[in-house]
């Protein structure tokens, strides 16, 4: 194999075009395909801006020729030359117009056959991918991503700075608290016994920074939880994280409408426009059975309890009277459309998200099919059509529970489902809003207690201060998320400044004095000594740069990610540690057998 010798590079190859000819160059990359047309051999090199042809024919020095003639798929080569219009230009790759007549050339890496061929559109199951992980990475579907990835957080820390914000990073071994997710632990080899967690958000940090007189915060922060994964989750994960003191709701939104609106001009060409729309939690839950609404398309619930209060059907008397509700959703025009069985597939849908069932009504041109109508009068017919607005040709589905956000979440999910299948998501559009006046608590069935709808330090809307202890399930939160296209890209909420009013806070979810300040007593002091008023949230950023590049997973995303399991196929973690690293910890395992 050769060495560099004299040869630098000079030019990456995306950007050569027409104008560029007749320069002379020298590019570096890997070759993606070969092809010997008998006397005349070309050669695609890849770097990691595009893809250039290189030339080599009867006029090339024959030692050259000779070594172009050894090329295979994957060799990595530095080629000097010429560059000069092609004869039979392409529009296939941004470079077409031009290849490089080559006059010396280096094999710097030979490679074996690859185990999948390194090109966009290929059939390969995930795992033979993850496992060479540094293969697929070489497609450009794959690699350019993590190179957007890599502009997207350069403008948000440019926007940021203009923003005066400040980039302060916080510990990643940090205290374990309780709420949230598991967290992951980490063992003091110094301090036997004890552990450190790894963060699952800066929260606690970010809000000391505020009290330490920072003013305005930021970082790009690795965080870690230890639950089950998803298309849009993972183990360990990226965030922008911010903080603003002296800030209400308006303001936090207002600055990270404009990060947005900056991000997507300047990555995408998209304006995005602003002000986003403010829609409290109740309403979008009412609407579209979602705290994170997909705005792109109709079929909106609708709540048909008054037109069926009374009825003689069981399931939806029974709701009503149990203080539930009754929704519906008219999918206008679908009755063809919609078999019996696709309405079964609905019903599974909705039954996955709690609820016992779907009712129906399908009605064709040649008949009428209803799953519950028998059970009552015309009168009451004609008043759920009317208030669902149902003709012929239509399918009416509906969902009734004593819950009745179980209701709405589960026709939402419904309305999802249809929202696919009949086509009617505009895949093109970047739809933006804002969820706010978030319940400030949720009951956990579970811990038989309140639990903390966000996080224990949000601060409640001020007309509920009154019903923390009385009804704290009608208190709202000061908290936002910012939803595009049906996904939460991030959220939070102004905190609590007030030492008095955290206090209430902690009691009412169940904190005995001691565990609160043995979880957060720093915060606890800290308020102390002067607390300004601050609130801040946190971006998804995975999600923000999937969403963006109109990927389904945000494994697409990022560079090394973990499958099912949470393990890396590539690198095979996590794996077991010898006795001696145990011993050095102080850990003895105790896995069951087959674990």
């Amino acid at each position: 194999m050769d060495t560099m010798g004299d040869l630098r590079r000079t030019h990456y190859v995306g950007g050569l075009r027409e104008a560029d000819a007749g320069c002379e160059l020298v590019a570096a990359g890997s070759i993606a395909k070969c092809r010997d047309k008998g006397g005349v051999i070309f050669a695609d090199l890849r770097d990691t801006t595009g893809i250039l042809q290189l030339v080599f024919d009867d006029s090339t020095d024959p030692v050259v020729f000779a070594k172009a003639g050894t090329l295979k798929s994957e060799y990595v080569v530095m080629a000097k030359g010429l560059l000069r219009r092609r004869e039979a230009p392409t529009d296939k790759i941004p470079t077409g117009g031009v290849e490089l007549f080559v006059t010396d050339l280096r094999i710097l890496s030979e490679a074996e056959t690859t185990p999948f061929e390194i090109r966009d559109e290929i059939n390969v199951n995930d795992q033979l991918r993850l496992k060479y992980r540094y293969l697929d990475l070489r497609r450009p579907a794959m690699h350019q991503p993590i190179v957007l990835r890599s502009r997207i957080a350069k403008v948000i820390r440019d926007y940021y700075d203009e923003q005066h914000f400040t980039e302060i990073e916080t510990p990643m071994l940090i205290k374990s608290t309780p709420e949230g997710a598991r967290d992951y632990l980490v063992p003091s080899r110094v301090q036997p016994g004890h552990f450190y967690a790894l963060p699952q958000s800066p929260q606690l940090y970010k809000q000391i920074l505020m009290l330490s007189g920072f003013d305005r915060y930021y970082q790009i922060v690795r965080c870690f939880r230890d639950e089950d994964l998803r298309a849009d989750r993972q183990p360990e994960f990226t965030q922008v994280d911010m903080e603003m003191s002296f800030a209400d709701e308006d303001d936090i939104m207002t600055v990270n409408e404009g990060l947005v609106k900056r991000v997507f001009r300047e990555i995408l060409g998209v304006e995005v426009q602003t002000p986003f729309l403010r829609m409290p939690y109740a309403e979008a839950m009412s609407r579209f059975g979602s705290d994170k609404p997909d705005t792109r398309f109709g079929l909106e619930l609708q709540d048909v309890g008054a037109a069926v209060a009374g009825c003689g059907f069981a399931v939806f008397a029974g709701a009503l009277a149990a203080g539930g509700r009754v929704m519906a959703v008219n999918v206008k025009g679908a009755a063809d459309a919609l078999s019996r069985k696709e309405i079964d597939k609905l019903t599974e849908v909705a039954k996955t998200y709690g609820a016992k069932g779907l009712a129906y009504t399908r009605w064709t041109k040649d008949a009428k099919s209803s799953s519950f109508e028998k059970f009552l009068t015309e009168e009451e017919i004609a008043a759920l059509y009317a208030a669902a607005g149902v003709q012929q040709g239509d399918v009416l589905l509906l969902a009734a529970d004593a819950d009745g956000e179980r209701a709405c979440t589960a026709l939402g999910a419904v309305r999802l489902a249809l929202g696919e299948k009949l086509g009617l998501i505009d895949k093109t559009k970047f739809n933006f809003l804002w969820v706010t006046d978030f319940p400030l608590f949720e009951y956990s069935e579970e811990a038989g207690r309140y639990m903390a709808k966000h996080h224990p330090f949000t601060m409640p809307k001020e007309e509920d201060l009154d019903k923390i202890e009385s009804d704290p399930g009608a208190c709202r939160a000061k908290a936002y998320d910012m939803v595009l296209n049906g996904c939460e890209l991030g959220g939070g909420s102004i905190r609590i400044n007030d030492p008095a009013l955290q206090d209430r806070m902690f009691r009412a979810l169940g904190f005995t004095e001691e565990r609160a300040r043995e979880s957060f007593g720093f915060l606890m002091d800290a308020y102390k000594y002067g607390a300004p008023p601050h609130g801040g949230m946190a971006f998804g950023f995975d999600r923000m740069v999937m969403l963006m590049l109109g990927r389904d997973s945000i494994r697409d995303v990022i560079a090394f990610p973990k499958v099912q399991n949470a393990g890396e196929p590539m690198s095979g973690c996590p794996e077991t540690v010898e006795q001696k690293q145990l011993d050095e910890l102080y850990i003895r395992l105790d896995v069951p057998a087959g674990e």
